[in-house]
């Protein structure tokens, strides 16, 4: 299982990735808090991009059978939530991630470099 979530999470991170300039971040807080694994902190510069990268991760996690659990803030695309059960997305607009400041809050816990692992998900 922990395998299929690092891959879900990396096509998250890629998908999302794609759509943005900005640095995609997975934060791995598995150890830390006991209702998810990893968050994956993105953002976009304007409401159209976060819609965009919002519906780009829904679209690439549930090409690989997962639908996320729930979804909330698209209609103001300031900060969407998207809850996979063993990983939460994040996309923020640069504002509210600059704010919110996820990485900070979260800078004890140990990054994922995603990056690494793209060859092998996309094989």
């Amino acid at each position: 299982m922990a395998q299929l979530t690092t891959d879900l999470v990396t096509v998250a991170a890629s998908a999302a990735s794609r759509k943005t300039a900005e640095p995609t971040v997975v934060i791995d807080v598995g150890d830390l808090i006991a209702i998810t694994d990893y968050f994956v902190i993105s953002s976009g510069s304007n409401d159209r991009q976060v819609r965009a990268i919002a519906e780009e991760v829904e679209r690439q996690v549930k090409g690989r059978g997962v639908s996320p659990r729930a979804i909330e803030g698209l209609d103001d695309a300031r900060w969407v939530l998207m809850d996979f059960g063993d990983f939460v997305v994040h996309v923020f607009n640069d504002e509210a991630r600059s704010f919110y400041n996820l990485e900070r809050l979260w800078s004890d816990a140990p990054r994922l470099d995603w990056s690494l692992r793209l060859d092998r998900i996309e094989a």
